[in-house]
């Protein structure tokens, strides 16, 4: 068991500084797409390393880009997630959950109906 966490603790740096901005600025333009486009009334804004959403229940979800360990990072009224590129997927370093099923739930929890935000493969 302790190997396992460990594994999910192991960032795998396989970009560079400039592919790990391009592919977290899409990342930030995808997550606001897909909730302008969802029946909640979220509200977003996206400030240099930094994309705020405001939630219908008046809370606020942060997700945040860490460049020097290209990692993504969400804070959320239910607590905070860093997670780093494992073979293809954002892992949280924390319990080995992936971003974007992390982020449905926090959306889908501040907004009282379920949200799902697609997927954004690294390489495109």
């Amino acid at each position: 068991m302790r190997h396992l966490k460990q594994k999910y603790r192991t960032a795998q740096i396989i970009m560079t500084e400039s592919e790990f901005l391009h592919y977290s600025d899409r990342l930030f333009a995808h997550i606001e797409d897909q909730l302008e486009n969802s029946a909640a009334d979220f509200d977003c804004e996206s400030r240099g390393n930094v994309l705020n959403i405001d939630a219908p229940d008046g809370s606020q979800i942060v997700i945040n880009r860490h460049t020097p360990n290209q990692e993504l990072w969400i804070a959320a009224k239910s607590g905070g997630y860093h997670f780093a590129l494992q073979d293809g997927a954002w892992v949280a370093g924390r319990d080995g959950s992936e971003f974007f099923a992390v982020l449905g739930s926090v959306l889908s929890s501040a907004a009282g109906e379920s949200v799902v935000i697609e997927a954004l493969p690294v390489s495109a």
